[in-house]
């Protein structure tokens, strides 16, 4: 930055000469210069820069750090909603594709805020020129991220109370045309109209550490469209609730004229109409209750928004004012010039010349607010235990599962557990045995048998008397001592026709 002494020149303390300062760098009409007579004839003096230094207090300066770490503040709670969304199942989220593109929107408007802090940048080009997206590549990015975030904000807000309208009012669910064409519109938009105002106008540094849009075309390529669709978004908003209201009054007066009717039953024609009375009703209950912390946090967003078009539409015209007609600077000016530049002697004549010191206060303030209020409206407390079992059932430590009787009756609890890899050969499983018959039965066996005096080798623990059924025609007979291997039963006991191998013939008789 240039030496101020040596850029006065034939100028007054505080102001600077426009002709110590040739350099085209910079945003030339964000320079605060006019004409001084001098014997020598006209010259330009300029306030140094930034502008904002002067007509404003001192307490100003430290105004936009503290909204750039409240939006700290706020990009932690809207990234913490985004993370929760992705990770957290849906029943505990109610997570919705308008919701998460809406609190993207806003964590990019953050950014804006958010990039001056790490970066530090200068504000000003030499002593009276500040500093534009060209001349510094963090005023660039801060502006881009001002401008995208906040029409994608407008956007998402837009489409969010046009889909509430549909549903509430028309009873149209938007399906899979409306997600795509929401997604082209809520992101194509603000790339479009935020190239074309920077582009067209472009961002400095005004006041703060952020990069703000220029007053240059700002109102037909900016801040136009941005009122445009925050206005159609309000009207929505407005209309839906007429018709909730609408609704509500109609099911109530329904209700007053059954309960007031001489008859115990109403008419047919007044049934229905009471019926579909309390249908739409509960119908538009259900809606609200689903959606009425979107609806909030949405009309708080775009209000904001509003708000802060407004306020820089409004200091807009009145730096146009003023530079097109200095005679309304001059008492300021000469204030100034009189004190020596003693900015806090001068402050009560700076009234009307720009935009108030409280405004602008209130504008980075709500606008820093918006990622607090996202978390507030948008957050479930449902997300609180679905953390808490998600970091149970990740970090807690899994046991296989083992018998009882297998820790009591083993002390090595390996051949228990469930391995992958072949096991050891000591703990292998046994291998089955081939498949026997049962030992055939001799007769000194069989006579054993026969008998009442059984030996101890074949005692059974009880003797239980075979009692043959009425409708029975088989008995117990006991195993023969020479096994028959062809046949096992007699043809002539069941009465069928005996069979021959050779000629294959057999059958009842």
């Amino acid at each position: 930055m240039a030496n101020i002494t040596e850029g006065r020149g034939s100028c007054v303390a505080p102001f600077l000469e426009l002709s110590r300062f040739p350099s085209k760098e910079g945003y030339q009409p964000g320079r605060f210069c006019a004409p001084v007579p001098s014997r020598g004839g006209s010259i330009e003096c300029c306030l140094p820069c930034p502008v904002t230094s002067w007509i404003y207090s001192d307490n100003f300066e430290t105004l936009p750090k503290v909204s750039n770490w409240l939006n700290v503040t706020g990009m932690v709670c809207t990234a913490s909603l985004l993370v929760s969304f992705f990770v957290l199942p849906v029943e505990r989220t109610s997570r919705h594709y308008l919701n998460v593109c809406f609190i993207v929107a806003v964590c990019i408007l953050q950014l804006g805020f958010i990039i001056p802090l790490g970066a530090q940048p200068e504000q000003c080009h030499d002593a009276i020129t500040p500093n534009d997206m060209i001349s510094d590549l963090t005023c660039a990015f801060s502006g881009a991220c001002l401008l995208a975030g906040g029409f994608a904000a407008i956007s998402w807000g837009f489409l969010r109370s046009l889909s509430i309208h549909l549903q509430i009012c028309w009873q149209v669910v938007p399906g899979r045309k409306f997600f795509w064409s929401s997604l082209l519109a809520g992101w194509g938009l603000p790339i479009l109209f935020g190239s074309v105002a920077l582009a067209r106008t472009g961002v400095s540094y005004r006041f703060g550490d952020t990069c703000h849009i220029n007053h240059d075309k700002a109102l037909q390529d900016y801040w136009g469209p941005l009122l445009a669709f925050a206005t159609v978004s309000t009207i929505l908003q407005f209309a839906t609730l007429g018709y909730c209201i609408r609704v509500y009054i109609r099911a109530l007066f329904k209700d007053d004229g059954r309960s007031q009717s001489s008859s115990g039953l109403p008419s047919h024609n007044g049934s229905v109409k009471t019926v579909t009375a309390k249908q739409a009703y509960r119908r538009v209950q259900k809606a609200i209750a689903v959606q009425w912390r979107g609806i909030v946090v949405v009309v708080i967003i775009i209000v904001n928004v509003i708000f802060l078009a407004v306020v820089f539409v409004s200091m807009d015209n009145t730096e146009q004012a003023v530079m097109q007609n200095f005679g309304r600077a001059e008492p300021w000016l000469s204030c100034l010039v009189l004190n020596k530049g003693d900015k806090n002697m001068c402050l009560d004549k700076v009234k009307g010349l720009t935009t108030s010191e409280p405004t602008v206060m209130a504008v980075l303030i709500l606008m820093s607010l918006n990622g607090i209020w996202t978390l507030l409206f948008l957050g479930r407390a449902s997300m609180i235990p679905g953390w808490i079992d998600l970091i149970r059932t990740r970090f807690a430590r899994k046991h296989d599962f083992v018998s009882v009787d297998a820790r009591r009756l083993s002390t090595n609890a390996r051949p228990y557990e469930m391995m992958t890899s072949p096991p050891h050969s000591e703990y292998a499983p046994k291998t089955p045995e081939a498949v026997v018959t049962s030992p055939s039965i001799d007769g000194d066996t069989l006579a054993v048998l026969s008998s009442h005096q059984t030996p101890k080798e074949y005692s059974f623990t009880r003797d239980a008397k075979y009692v043959s059924p009425t409708m029975s025609f088989s008995t117990p007979r006991p195993p023969s001592s020479g096994r028959y291997h062809g046949r096992e039963w007699d043809p002539i006991n069941t009465y069928a026709r005996p069979w021959s191998p050779n000629t294959g013939k057999g059958g009842m008789i």
